[in-house]
């Protein structure tokens, strides 16, 4: 939950022709119980897909889990349709392969945190818990205790 008592809204992506989402969702089963709400796009999104997604669910985060390398060019595509849509207050941040050069570049383009193999699910949950403000729209099962 946030200060304002409304779940953080999270859309969690596979983008790119990468296969494996095992790890996508794990982070948004943990994202779950954590207390904010959570969308899962499956795989083989195209960065559009993502970003429309976002806004038809009023997100404040996207999360994209990226393994195939192809890193450098969907985060800044993520980006930019973010920028077209005047909705760069979506935070994006994101997890995988991807060499910490190429993590340090991604965050100087604007994506909010990387997070490689091995990092601790409850670390994502606090710091998308501490660096993601709600939106503050309320959500149909606002009041129903979140799953732990």
């Amino acid at each position: 939950m946030s200060a304002t008592g409304t779940p953080i809204r999270v859309v969690v992506a596979k983008v790119g022709l990468d296969g494996h989402d095992r790890g996508a969702k794990v982070v948004a089963r943990a994202l779950r119980d954590a207390g904010m709400e959570v969308v899962y796009t499956g795989l083989h999104n195209s960065p559009e897909q993502v970003v429309a997604t976002a806004l038809a669910e009023d997100a404040d985060a996207i999360g994209l889990s990226i393994l195939s390398g192809a890193h450098m060019t969907l985060f800044p595509r993520v980006l930019r349709l973010l920028d077209e849509a005047n909705a760069r207050d979506i935070i994006v941040f994101g997890g995988g392969i991807i060499p910490e050069e190429d993590a340090a570049q991604l965050r100087e383009a604007g994506v909010a945190a990387i997070f490689g193999p091995g990092a601790s699910t409850q670390v994502i949950a606090e710091w998308v818990r501490e660096h993601v403000p709600s939106s503050g729209v309320a959500s149909p099962d606002q009041g129903r205790p979140a799953a732990v």
